[in-house]
């Protein structure tokens, strides 16, 4: 129904929201002993499977109908941060980079969302100007 771009803004939201509940429980346990600070990759693979966007394969019931796979197919890796110092007491969360990545995940988030609205608004546009036509 909706377009790449449609499908590419969702999945960077969905994405988002992941990094930042990680983000948050690294935040909410940097007292916990021995908690290790977890990290989420996935920019890599989104950033491929946006330039795949030419050359995704058609097929379905027209030949105009995508299958969005390369983005369906962006499997975040979780992980623990091999570079965490540990305090004393084991706890590998550096607050301060937790935060500062936190405000960053949060930028790109609402940069998506914005961008989500523009699109949406396009087509309510394209749409209305449809009907008065008639």
């Amino acid at each position: 129904m909706f377009d790449f771009t449609i499908h590419a803004l969702k999945t960077s939201l969905n994405l988002r929201t992941l990094k930042h509940n990680i983000l948050c429980s690294n935040i909410s346990n940097e007292n916990t002993p021995g908690y290790q600070a977890k990290k989420v990759e996935f920019e890599t693979q989104l950033r491929d499977a946006l330039h795949l966007e030419n050359r995704l394969p058609k097929f379905g019931t027209h030949t105009d109908h995508f299958i969005f796979t390369q983005l369906d197919a962006i499997h975040p890796n979780v992980y623990e941060d091999p570079y965490g110092n540990p305090s004393l007491n084991g706890n590998t969360v550096n607050r301060t980079a937790e935060m500062a990545e936190l405000t960053e995940n949060q930028l790109l988030y609402e940069t998506s969302l914005e961008l989500l609205k523009k699109k949406i608004s396009l087509l309510k546009y394209a749409i209305s100007e449809g009907e008065r036509s008639h």
